[in-house]
């Protein structure tokens, strides 16, 4: 995850976000604690042997399913792989009962929305605060980061 969005090496890919964040992605702790969530997942795309990417996803609320850090290595992205673990865990939720999933996406990130757009994500039209401050999300590089809330009917 870190490889693909934050540093030098995520600008191999389309997916960085290392021009406008700073420090980690994520951390082990982060996702053992955040794992520990009722239903939460983490789905993995493997090829060879080899870990190509994954998919976060955990129960919302009631109808809906949260999926975030679509992650695909930089060396593999743009073969639709992002698109393979975004429809397993639109899968995987509708097998859940989920009637919809739900992401949130920086909101300068106009290519990455235009992308879940094109997979059938609309903008909600709701917007939440980035947590400056919280190590958690990274070292801001500017500041007027929010995020945009989607969602897709499943």
């Amino acid at each position: 995850m870190n490889s693909a969005y934050r540093g030098d090496s995520s600008r191999r890919g389309w997916t960085t976000e290392a021009d406008f964040l700073g420090g980690q992605r994520t951390d082990p702790e982060t996702l053992a604690r955040d794992l520990a969530r009722p239903g939460a997942r983490i789905l993995l795309l493997r090829g060879a042997g080899e870990l190509m990417g994954c998919v976060w996803l955990e129960p919302a609320d009631r109808d809906a399913w949260y999926v975030g850090m679509v992650t695909v290595r930089p060396d593999l992205q743009d073969r639709g792989f992002g698109r393979v673990l975004l429809e397993a865990a639109e899968r995987e939720a509708a097998g859940e009962g989920a009637r919809a999933t739900r992401m949130t996406v920086i909101s300068i990130r106009k290519e990455l929305i235009a992308w879940y757009e094109r997979r059938g994500y609309r903008l909600t039209g709701e917007t939440r605060p980035f947590p400056y401050g919280d190590p958690l999300f990274g070292e801001p590089a500017r500041d007027d980061l929010a995020f945009a809330v989607l969602e897709k009917a499943l």
